[in-house]
């Protein structure tokens, strides 16, 4: 799909769609718990209908009616062989895969190629030392094997996401476990939503400075809970304000546990200033902060090497758009430079690179002098309703294709 973007000044009221990170951590919180919960702020995006479909593999049952889902959680038992769809969500994928270990028996993965191709070694690591089988094609990874209680030692500098797949298996085995962490831990804050959303359905873990202790033999408790507004998505709405606009975003927590809470800080830091800034521990936020950097003083972005296994490889790709802004990005191993520039009206057509936040990202620039962007339907896969909150806000935008 191709949108059209002209020249636009935002302004308005909008509220933040629900946070992705809490819904997908909620609603398998709720699959784990013997009982009926309900899950408020659940909208129809591409991931949460992959989360939804993994926990039906479960054998539990939902019932979505507008934004609120019911699931009636059953005990889990180990079926012959369990399929697991988990589409392009990178979340579903890391977080169901030590459930369905714990499960045992026979579990299949299926995925695009990139979702599959972006790495699961701690878990291969992990199986291959319990004695779980893995047999791995373009399509599937096939499990084979049930997942036992002990100590397990992860890096923590790959993605946080393995660390919380496995606090939410542990407490459900026969005996304690305990994860240590071998690195410094990289995007902690998502861990910190784990540990709250776990703590509201009675999980109790212990966290040190580089451990967690879970005890075995612990229940899910169901809850009915809401989701909280999405400071990932939110960063885009709000990012307007730096180009000129004047849009409040409503619907967010201010003492909330997302680290993606940070974005205000760095962008009026971007707009003023050629900051240094780190994003390791909130990678989501990257190609919007390149964005605003590009259109503004330049800046400097370290921790920037995980950005190559997201859904693109970030850095490059957005090197490339900015490009067509007239402006110049290096990319090294581990830090992305945007250099000053004059920027102008795009020279050609934009390309999303099947990327939700990298369309997102490209729409708020194209504001400035307009544009084209080719593949916008990758927003489906977090916001699906970006473009008509960004109309509603007063920037026009036209679906050409």
């Amino acid at each position: 799909m191709k949108v059209k973007i002209e020249p636009s000044i935002a302004k308005g009221e909008i509220k933040a769609p629900p946070s992705k990170s809490y819904a997908h951590r909620l609603l398998i919180c709720s699959a784990l718990a013997n009982g009926t919960s309900t899950v408020g702020g659940v909208i129809d995006s591409n991931d949460m209908k992959a989360t939804l479909d993994c926990v039906s593999a479960l054998g539990v049952s939902y019932n979505k009616e507008k934004e609120i889902v019911t699931v009636k959680g059953t005990e889990l038992k180990n079926e012959k062989l369990n399929k697991f769809y988990c589409n392009e969500s990178g979340s579903t994928l890391r977080f169901f895969i030590p459930i369905a270990l714990m499960l045992g028996g026979e579990n299949e993965f299926y995925g695009t190629e990139r979702l599959l191709s972006r790495g699961l070694e701690i878990y291969e690591d992990i199986c291959q030392k319990q004695g779980i089988i893995i047999e791995k094609t373009d399509k599937c990874v096939k499990f084979i094997g049930k997942l036992k209680p002990g100590i397990f030692d992860v890096k923590g500098n790959i993605s946080s996401q393995f660390i919380t797949g496995l606090l939410f298996a542990l407490p459900l085995l026969s005996e304690d476990s305990v994860i240590n962490v071998t690195t410094e831990l990289e995007s902690a804050s998502y861990i910190d939503i784990t540990l709250d959303t776990l703590k509201a359905f009675g999980i109790e873990v212990l966290k040190t400075k580089n451990s967690f202790y879970v005890k075995g033999n612990q229940k899910y408790i169901p809850q009915n809970v809401t989701v909280e507004g999405d400071m990932s998505n939110a960063a885009f709405l709000d990012a307007f304000n730096i180009l000129g606009g004047e849009v409040s975003v409503l619907g967010l927590n201010p003492l909330s546990k997302q680290g993606d809470s940070v974005y205000a800080s760095m962008m009026v830091n971007l707009k003023y200033t050629a900051p240094k800034i780190d994003v390791s521990d909130c990678p989501d936020l990257a190609p919007i902060l390149f964005a605003i950097a590009s259109a503004s003083n330049g800046a400097e972005f370290t921790g920037t090497k995980r950005l190559k296994i997201k859904e693109s490889d970030r850095a490059d790709v957005m090197a490339t758009e900015l490009k067509k802004f007239g402006i110049n990005v290096s990319v090294n191993e581990n830090s992305v430079i945007i250099h000053k520039g004059e920027f102008k009206k795009p020279t050609e057509i934009l390309c999303g690179h099947n990327d939700h936040r990298i369309v997102m990202a490209l729409s708020v620039l194209a504001s400035i002098y307009g544009g084209i962007i080719d593949g916008c339907e990758a927003v489906s896969k977090s916001y699906p309703n970006f473009f008509e909150d960004i109309e509603k806000l007063g920037v026009n935008c036209e679906v050409i294709e």
